[in-house]
């Protein structure tokens, strides 16, 4: 198989925590390493996101949600609807209201990443490849593969491939480096089984995955646990 376009073979070892090739190997964090302390932005994943099978061939599934402290507080993915409650009341365990948040990002336009984007009127979207505050859209030029820079250490970056204008966070400076909060760039660790079944367009993808995997010292997926990147 192929770990972010790199073949495996025989001597290399993929298990549910740790994946390892020539060039990269991730490994899971835990349930309490949730929270990335920096300067001058923190990363804090607020609830990890999830894909069940289920009998009869369906899944459940929801987005991990994760909150960016700093400068400006920053909010990737909602969650679905059904994560409204949960969503709010974590937020006001950490002393902040929905008017507190600056930018929203939306990784993709999936349900369960952005459905609860109507409680935060007063923070600029990003949505994909749309930029808004209110009903005014900005000119940007993620369809053209550039970043879309928040200020010099917060940055919306295009990771298309799950679908066709999906975006990923990078966010530099954290304890553990550059931490970069990916929505369904990687379902999760160990997702080489599952993501290409999920994926519009697996060969962009794959390139969009490598890239992550080059940069970001800490990936935060779509359905799963942190992972760090260890680059051999």
């Amino acid at each position: 198989m192929k770990v972010n376009g790199l073949s495996m073979d025989a001597n290399m070892m993929g298990t549910d925590n740790k994946v390892v090739s020539g060039q990269f190997q991730t490994v899971s964090l835990s349930e309490s390493q949730l929270d990335f302390p920096g300067q001058p932005y923190s990363v804090s994943v607020l609830k990890a996101g999830y894909c069940l099978p289920q009998p009869g061939g369906t899944f459940r599934a929801d987005g991990t949600i994760t909150l960016i402290t700093g400068p400006r507080t920053i909010l990737v993915d909602t969650g679905g609807p059904w994560d409204r409650d949960f969503l709010l009341a974590t937020l006001t365990e950490r002393g902040l209201d929905p008017g507190d948040i600056n930018v929203v990002v939306g990784t993709h336009g999936h349900s369960d990443h952005i459905g609860n984007l109507s409680l935060f009127p007063a923070a600029m979207m990003i949505v994909g490849y749309d930029i808004s505050e209110g009903d005014t859209y900005r000119p940007n030029k993620l369809a053209e593969g550039h970043a879309y820079c928040i200020d010099e250490h917060v940055s919306v970056v295009p990771s298309p491939g799950h679908t066709g204008q999906d975006v990923s966070v990078r966010v530099t400076g954290t304890s553990a480096g550059t931490v970069l909060v990916a929505g369904d760039l990687f379902e999760s660790c160990a997702d080489e089984d599952s993501w290409r079944d999920l994926s519009m367009n697996p060969a962009v993808h794959e390139v969009s995955r490598r890239e992550a995997l080059c940069t970001a010292d800490v990936i935060i997926p779509g359905h799963g646990l942190p992972f760090r990147v260890l680059r051999n």
